[in-house]
This record gives structure tokens, C-alpha cells and sequence, in this order.
């Protein structure tokens, strides 16, 4: 048991270290060790002897627990399939292969059946679904980020666009229906940690390492899948600060992108790293969180900060703002997230929320005025805006929670854990189904 003490102790240190001292920060943070030993050398060199072996032993050790955990995965993803297989009729051999059954009338008819009857004379039907989770269904891959994708977003509108934001200091803007980069944004000298759509503009925020928030343009021309069958994609609209020449992409296939080099609005005054940044209801206003322990609130125009939110005692990792109310969530590594009302321009008030025992690594609204926060204590909450004492609903979770994203329509809430599962819960807390995991290896796309 100690060794799996110090196991999980480990792969803890290992996930914060990823997390805090990663490339979101334009570079990596470098310690540099000095010895004013007053030992002997030959004694220095057997005790360097020493610790070598005791490291390879215990990478020995730390490599078979990795494996193990593998096939504990691996394992557990099969049995969920072979549940779900159960319940729609599938079975599932040995080896793996699947036999689809045919369902009599009567297999489908006990799905749906009266359940009691009411003095009104009407039947009232219960629904009776597999009782596992659904497994999703991979669709299309975007391909193009050299480095981590930290943020994933969807514009607005009759033709939506998909933004990404990637430590390797670049932002893209693809076409949902084709799959290719149509534009890509080069203005950060840092990590690329977010990416908002303005609500009704063709405007883009990004946050970056290097301690700025950007404002571009995102005016483009989507490709269909008849031109890009063949070979034939289209331009999006030129400008000044656009340079549309040919480059190629990571799989050496031709692609005429547009390169956005120069922001419209560069938004400037902290002094770390600026995790995270969203519009403010109307668009006319931003809110960043950094790793200053500060959020700010900048007028785009004037390009100058309005407030400053300062309060939290450590880095924040995320903020987010309500869709139609001036109303700002942060949340930090203090444990806490905290709740900004900026809807009376005279009384701006602040209310502090202690629902997590460790890091609260991102905190989002949902349209119906409830507020979803994750944690690295492995739980997520949902919150009433009216009621804030206690959540509504909360999800247990076997690692620790990532950056959240939630549907604004279905108000589906997917949940990144840090083993590399992404499931998906209802509002209620109820789990819905998961994404599958083709590849057991990272890949960066």
C-alpha cells in the first residue's frame, strides 16, 4: 500500500506540474539547482549511485501501474460496450465481435407499456431506456495544431465556424461541414489559452501567455465539400490585416488559409498569464482571468480597464459570463469561485463560493440561470442563481475535472477528467453517455 500511496501521490504531482508549468504560458519555467555540499566526492558519488537505482526502480514500478491502469481501462470500456450492446439487442463475443439480434414486437412493444392509470381516464406512459450510458460516435477530426488544444468553441449564426486555441501560440477558425482550417490568427507571441466568438459581430477574443487578450477579425468565406472533393478551396474575403498566401499544412496537403497577423484591439495590463476571456452580455465589454490572481473588466473601445476584480488569493484558472445579464463567474486554485454583478452600473457586487475542497478549475454558466463548477476534488457542482447556498445537483467522478463545456441549447455537460475520459451528464447530474477513446497515446490535433 505505500508504494500505492506514493503511486497516486506521483501521478498527482505529475498532472499539477502539467497543468501549472505547461506551455499556456509561452515557455517553460526552468529551476536551476545549486549544491554547496560539504561532502566528500567519492561519498556524493556512491549517494548519486544510489538515488539512480532507487529511480529506476521506481520508474519500473510507475511503468506497470500505467500499464495496469491501461487494461483496468480498457476492460471497463468493453463491459460498457457489451451493457449497451445487451440493451439494443447486441452481443458481443469473446473476441470482440458483435451479433446484432432482431427484436421481436413484443421486445419493442415492452419499451414503451402503461405504467398506471389515472382517475382522468388517460394512460400515463413511462419510457423504459438501457439502463447503461451511450457510447458517441467519433464524426471528424479538425488536423492542424502542432502543440495541446486548450479551448474549443463555436460561433454564432447561419453558418457557424469552430475556433480552437492551442499552445502552439496560434487560434484557427474551421468549417464545421468539411473539416478544414479556413483561417488562423498568428498575433500571439505566447500560448493561445481561449478563444470566444463575439455574439453578433465577426469578431474574435483570444487569451493568451503573453499576459494579452486579443481582439480580431474572423470574416471568412466557408468552403463546400464539392470544391474541397475537388481541390478547389475557397478564398475568404481579404484585408489589411489578412495575408492570404498558400502554406501547407502539418500532412503536406496544399491549403490556401488566410493568416491573421495583427489584432484589431490588443488589451493589455496584467502582469500573468491570462487564462481565460469572454464577452460581457451587450459586447462591448471583456472580463480576462489570470494567473495574476486578478480578472479585469476592459471597455474594447477605449481598450482600457474598467475594474479590476482582485480577491482570490491564488492563479485563476477560468472565467465566464452570463449570456444576457452582466453577470461574471471566476473561478481560481484557491478552492473558490466567485460571482461578479455588474448589472447596476452604481453597486458592483461580489459573493464568494467555498462548495470545493481543492482547485476549481473552471466555473460556466448555463442559459437557464444556473452555474456548473468543476474541481480537481473530483466532483462537479450545479448551482441556482437564486440559491447559491447549496448545489442542485452534484457528479462524482473517479479523477479529476478539467475545463468544462456545456451546450447551450441541450445544456449537456461535458466533462474532461485528467485519465483522458470525456463523459457526458444531464443538468440533473445524470449521466448521459461518454466520448470512446480510439487511441490509448496523446494526440495533439
Amino acid at each position: 500500500m505505500p508504494i500505492e500511496g506514493n503511486m497516486k501521490k506521483a501521478n498527482k504531482q505529475r498532472l499539477s506540474i502539467r497543468r501549472s508549468h505547461s506551455s499556456r504560458d509561452g515557455g517553460l519555467r526552468h529551476r536551476v539547482y545549486e549544491s554547496d555540499s560539504i561532502l566528500p566526492h567519492d561519498i556524493r558519488c556512491r549517494l548519486q549511485k544510489l538515488f539512480q537505482q532507487i529511480e529506476q526502480e521506481f520508474e519500473s514500478v510507475y511503468a506497470e501501474n500505467l500499464t495496469l491502469q491501461e487494461k483496468v481501462e480498457t476492460l471497463t470500456e468493453k463491459l460498457e460496450a457489451a451493457q449497451i450492446g445487451r440493451a439494443e439487442g447486441v452481443t458481443t463475443d469473446v473476441d470482440g465481435t458483435s451479433k446484432v439480434k432482431s427484436k421481436t414486437s413484443n421486445q419493442i412493444s415492452q419499451l414503451i407499456r402503461p405504467k398506471t392509470k389515472v382517475a382522468s381516464g388517460k394512460n400515463v406512459f413511462s419510457f423504459k431506456g438501457p439502463s447503461s450510458t451511450s457510447l458517441g460516435q467519433f464524426v471528424k477530426s479538425y488536423k492542424g495544431h502542432q502543440d495541446g488544444v486548450w479551448e474549443v468553441s463555436v460561433s454564432k449564426g447561419e453558418n457557424p465556424v469552430l475556433g480552437t486555441a492551442s499552445a502552439d501560440r496560434s487560434a484557427r477558425l474551421w468549417s464545421i461541414e468539411t473539416g478544414t482550417c479556413v483561417l488562423q490568427y498568428v498575433g500571439h507571441s505566447g500560448s493561445v489559452n481561449s478563444v470566444r466568438f463575439h455574439a453578433k459581430e465577426p469578431l474574435v477574443l483570444t487569451a493568451s501567455g503573453d499576459n494579452t487578450a486579443h481582439v480580431w477579425k474572423s470574416t471568412v468565406s466557408l468552403p463546400v465539400a464539392s470544391q474541397i472533393s475537388e481541390g478547389n478551396r475557397s478564398n475568404p474575403s481579404s484585408g489589411d490585416d489578412l495575408d492570404g498566401s498558400d502554406k501547407e499544412d502539418q500532412d503536406g496537403d496544399s491549403e490556401n488559409i488566410i493568416y491573421v497577423k495583427t489584432a484589431q484591439c490588443v488589451l493589455e495590463g496584467h502582469t500573468g498569464v491570462v487564462i481565460a476571456a469572454d464577452w460581457l452580455a451587450g459586447g462591448k465589454q471583456i472580463v480576462t482571468a489570470s494567473w495574476d490572481r486578478t480578472a479585469s473588466i476592459f471597455d474594447v473601445e477605449k481598450a482600457s480597464i474598467i475594474h479590476s476584480l482582485t480577491g482570490h488569493d491564488q492563479d485563476l484558472t477560468h472565467c465566464s459570463t452570463h449570456p444576457c445579464q452582466k453577470l461574471v463567474v471566476t473561478s481560481s486554485t484557491d478552492t473558490t469561485f466567485r460571482l461578479w454583478d455588474f448589472r447596476d452600473p452604481s453597486i458592483h457586487s461580489v459573493n464568494v463560493f467555498q462548495g470545493h475542497t481543492d482547485a476549481v478549475t473552471s466555473a460556466s454558466f448555463v442559459p437557464n440561470d444556473k452555474v456548473v463548477s468543476g474541481s480537481d476534488d473530483r466532483s462537479v457542482k450545479v448551482w441556482d442563481l437564486k440559491n447559491m447556498r447549496t448545489p442542485i445537483a452534484m457528479i462524482r467522478t473517479d479523477s479529476a475535472v478539467n475545463k468544462l463545456s456545456i451546450s447551450p441549447t441541450s445544456h449537456v455537460i461535458a466533462i474532461p477528467h485528467d485519465n483522458r475520459h470525456i463523459r457526458l451528464y444531464d443538468i440533473n447530474g445524470v449521466r448521459i453517455g461518454r466520448l470512446p477513446r480510439s487511441n490509448r497515446k496523446v494526440k495533439y490535433n
